[in-house]
């Protein structure tokens, strides 16, 4: 029989070895986590979620507004309008893209961040796997270019919103200012190029620009393109991510048997 003392002694020092395996297991398992994809992910789901969401309630808003305001014929924008509900099931489609496509990026950055730093047996890197992560990396800056333009296109709306806020502005303040008459103030759609030059009435001007100004509509819209262009352009940061972390490890794979490189990408 052991004395008390030299058992409680055992077992204190077993459970320290449990805790220990334990703690080094959790290092083991945070360190084969690729944050800079994980960061990505979210930021590109985020980015997605915003630009899709806002995006598509504020093209329902701007139809309204061509619709009771710039054009009272229908056949002056029923292209725009085709148009518009074109993009909206583009929108459906690039949420669904995303979605799908941000998972694989991830399971392929726990993948390759797996396989350089051999955490486990079966994530040894093969020729298939580089040539996977080089599709990736391919496919990736392909998307990255395209959200460029993505980016750019949807600050368009935001500037001609941006042009009717400050038209709104300076009429707010015709009271003080009395060298311009509120029916000079004028928005002019047309000049935009989204409808005919030949549409009516076209533009608005003094009392029927304030009503426009005055309506809700109006500002949803312009807040909510705002926020669709600040979510296409955290998509574009999360792709310039998803291509660091993507180039990265492509390289360290190819390159694996020269130097012994690790990635926590």
């Amino acid at each position: 029989m052991k004395p008390a003392m030299e058992t409680a002694a055992e077992e204190t020092t077993e459970q320290s070895q449990e805790r220990k395996g334990c703690f080094e297991c959790c290092i083991k398992c945070l360190g084969g986590v690729p944050y800079a994809s994980l960061v990505a992910t979210i930021l590109c789901f985020s980015g997605v979620a915003l630009f899709c969401g806002c995006g598509h309630v504020a093209l329902t808003g701007t139809v309204s507004i061509l619709e009771q305001h710039f054009s009272s014929n229908p056949s002056d924008h029923a292209l725009l309008s085709e148009v518009i509900q074109l993009m909206q099931y583009v929108i459906y489609g690039i949420a669904s893209f995303f979605f799908l496509y941000g998972i694989i990026l991830l399971a392929e950055g726990f993948y390759t961040t797996s396989a350089v730093k051999e955490m486990h047996s079966e994530f040894k890197t093969t020729a298939c796997g580089r040539c996977i992560s080089g599709m990736f990396v391919f496919l990736t800056y392909i998307l990255g270019v395209a959200w460029l333009g993505v980016f750019g296109f949807s600050a368009v709306p935001v500037f001609m919103f941006y042009n009717i806020w400050s038209s709104c502005e300076v009429l707010k303040g015709l009271p003080v200012n009395y060298t311009t008459t509120a029916d000079q103030i004028c928005v002019d759609i047309r000049q935009y190029g989204i409808i005919p030059w030949n549409a009516l009435p076209g533009k608005a001007c003094g009392s029927a620009l304030g009503n426009i100004c005055s309506t809700n509509e109006f500002y949803m819209s312009y807040h909510l393109f705002i926020v669709a262009c600040a979510g296409a352009g955290a998509t574009v940061i999360a792709l310039l991510i998803y291509m660091m972390a993507t180039t990265y490890n492509y390289a360290v794979l190819k390159f694996k048997s020269r130097e012994d490189c690790c990635t926590k990408f």
